[in-house]
């Protein structure tokens, strides 16, 4: 199921394009927003594959988003939904997929959302090419670690903290590019926290009712979310 991120001011052109999204298998609106700053907060938060992202919009407009969007998560999609068409150009220089002209059809938004499809299944098998890697600068080399050999991630303010070998190591990937990245790798246990599945030992619940994960050769304790809650117990049912 690929995950889409609806950005636009109208409410009313929202609802049609996710109207035209139901009507084709495959995908499913995770997220809207009404302009670019609450587009890229969204993208924070969860993995999206394709952005349907509007030019004109108050603050951040889509052109601003998109030059963000394609340095902080890459790995998504872009497909311009506008009613002007003065700027194809700048957008494919953001390496957009497809520019749609509003109001959007059925079969071009159905092709663009096939040549996305297209793209990202090309970048992850050039990742898988590459090697599951993550690199850090640790004293002035450059590691390059397995993440099968990560147990957790967590972030910290600007940076995301890996475990690695009893070392804690500090890395610019954001934890939603890193799920990206290696999709179906890292079980997302907190807002701020990615547990590798095979670290995992089992769930415990303190006084406060809080609920804490517990890791396999790792002292370390971290905290489960409400919402990430039924995930976690899921998994662990599994296994």
């Amino acid at each position: 199921m690929n995950k889409i991120l609806i950005a636009d001011d109208e409410p009313l052109a929202r609802a049609r394009l996710r109207a035209l999204l139901e009507r084709l298998e495959g995908y499913q609106v995770v997220a809207e927003a009404a302009h670019g700053e609450a587009a890229l907060q969204q993208l924070a938060e969860q993995t999206v594959d394709i952005v349907l992202l509007d030019i004109r919009m108050p603050g951040m407009d889509g052109m601003q988003a998109a030059q963000k969007l394609k340095q902080e998560y890459p790995e998504t999609a872009i497909i311009f939904t506008t009613a002007y068409a003065d700027h194809a150009l700048q957008a494919y220089e953001q390496q957009a997929v497809a520019y749609l002209l509003k109001p959007v059809r059925l079969q071009a938004l159905a092709q663009a959302l096939e040549q996305a499809q297209a793209l990202n299944k090309g970048r992850r098998q050039l990742q898988q090419a590459q090697g599951q890697y993550l690199s850090a600068h640790v004293r002035g080399k450059l590691l390059r670690i397995p993440v099968d050999e990560i147990p957790y991630l967590q972030a910290s303010q600007k940076y995301v903290m890996l475990k690695y070998q009893g070392h804690e190591i500090l890395i610019e990937d954001s934890l939603v590019q890193i799920e990206q990245r290696f999709p179906g790798t890292f079980l997302r246990i907190h807002r701020n926290a990615l547990v590798h599945p095979q670290a995992i030992q089992g769930l415990e619940r303190d006084g406060t009712g809080k609920h804490w994960l517990l890791l396999r050769d790792v002292p370390d304790k971290l905290e489960v979310s409400r919402r990430n809650l039924p995930a976690v117990r899921l998994f662990l049912k599994g296994n």
